[in-house]
């Protein structure tokens, strides 16, 4: 969740100052401090989750103020706080919609802490709920979400459904790019746990001396700058689904960690003893053989057998036939729709272009690759020449398809000669063979 934002309304600066230092103690709080109403009002343009408004200001009543901001947000969380005990004025002003009311004391900036944490709670579940009736929305459709009608998908298709079906962990494998986490939320959001959170966690992108407070949360004062305690991704998603991807980058203590978390399915925060019971189910992800992993002693074959459920493997893009195409017009509509720009079209050379290319990024790569196509066409028909791809990927990696020995050859000296814009000579040269060979092969339509 992004950073709560706090205006601190307060005429007495040393005050003011003293709220703005202990409400900054926790790092997920903004804190803006303002010493008159109109100050405030100038800057309601930054949009603040809560005000604290000090009800005497030099300037402006607190009711003055209080009628502004509602006038800019009606749903503006208020809390009035006064230098004196006026009962009638407690009544009047929380009939006007303040949040709260209370007179400064000692206690004042607990109280404020503790409400405004309540306010933060409240800005949280509406999130989550705005979150959750996006994403239910899509329930039952991840046939349209996932797009292709190819072979390989279809028996895709046919494992979602089993899996959404039950509660058994799910282990998904594919090379970068081919949609892992798309298929894991397409299990969540049709399964009967598709009212709580789905919660995705990159394990590669964590530094591993961070990755056990980010999945299992700590306790205030585990460490340096741990000045409140924070839930962990587990917690969060108990009900739902926790989503490991890229666990095989997990090193071997954590591994042996999460194991036992999910053998107890129970935690303990980082510098914490309280036990932490939760229900969530577990879907993994990685681009690697995990049973090679296991092999070669990088991953703990118990916790292999826990994680390994119903597999899914989801082919690289290359091997999915016609679904190559079905994407890329799928890609090109989405961009002309987002760009307000007119509908393209792929040329039958460019289909033909698309379809003999590797694709070693799979769909991510392909996405890119239409949607720099769409920028550079100077009409509604993008063509082969529109269709560029990445200089690390332009050879393409001829062993990734089976062929024979003539095939490879036939390939290489076809990419030579797009590459040097048919000069046959210089082809020969370069590949040091005769010329009459490329001649012939090219009178012979093998290349």
């Amino acid at each position: 969740m992004a950073p709560i934002k706090i205006f601190i309304v307060e005429d007495d600066e040393l005050y003011g100052e003293m709220l703005k230092y202990h409400l900054s103690l926790n790092p997920g709080n903004e804190v803006f401090l303002y010493n008159k109403g109109s100050d405030c009002l100038k800057n309601l343009y930054k949009n603040p989750d809560v005000i604290s408004l000090d009800y005497g200001l030099p300037d402006l009543s607190g009711h003055d103020v209080l009628k502004k901001i509602h006038e800019h947000n009606l749903k503006m969380p208020v809390i009035i706080v006064s230098g004196q005990e006026d009962v009638s004025t407690a009544v009047q002003l929380l009939r006007e919609g303040a949040y709260d009311y209370f007179v400064k004391d000692d206690e004042t900036k607990d109280r404020l802490w503790n409400i405004i944490n309540k306010i933060k709670e409240n800005i949280e579940l509406k999130d989550e709920i705005d979150y959750l009736k996006q994403e239910i929305g899509k329930k039952y459709e991840f046939r349209k979400i996932i797009k292709g009608n190819s072979a390989p998908l279809n028996k895709i298709f046919e494992l979602i459904e089993k899996a959404a079906q039950s509660n058994i962990s799910v282990s998904i494998t594919g090379d970068t790019g081919t949609g892992k986490e798309l298929v894991a939320k397409a299990i969540h959001y049709n399964s009967s746990r598709n009212k709580y959170k789905f919660v995705p966690i990159n394990v590669s992108a964590i530094p591993k001396e961070l990755i056990e407070s980010e999945m299992f949360g700590y306790e205030k004062g585990a460490f340096t700058g741990a000045i409140a305690r924070k839930i962990g991704k587990f917690e969060l998603a108990h009900k739902g689904t926790i989503f490991l991807d890229e666990i095989a980058d997990m090193d071997q203590n954590m591994q042996t960690k999460l194991l036992r978390v999910l053998q107890e399915n129970e935690l303990t925060r980082v510098g914490g003893n309280e036990i932490v019971r939760f229900n969530s189910r577990l879907i993994v992800a990685t681009n690697k053989n995990l049973a090679e992993e296991v092999k070669h002693g990088n991953f703990r074959e118990d916790l292999y057998y826990r994680i390994l459920g119903l597999p899914i493997h989801i082919p690289p893009l290359r091997d999915r036939g016609n679904d190559i195409l079905v994407l890329a017009k799928f890609f090109i509509n989405e961009f002309s729709k987002e760009n307000n720009i007119q509908l393209l079209k792929l040329s039958q050379a460019a289909q033909e272009k698309l379809m003999k290319y590797s694709f070693p990024g799979n769909v991510r790569e392909l996405k890119a690759i239409m949607e720099l196509a769409s920028v550079l066409t100077n009409s509604d028909i993008i063509d082969e020449n529109e269709i560029s791809f990445s200089t690390t990927n332009a050879a393409r990696d001829f062993l990734l398809e089976d062929n024979t020995l003539q095939g490879y050859t036939n390939e290489i000296i076809k990419y030579y000669l797009d590459k040097y814009s048919d000069n046959v000579l210089e082809v020969a040269k370069r590949l040091d063979i005769g010329k009459s060979t490329i001649y012939r092969m090219k009178k012979n339509k093998e290349i």
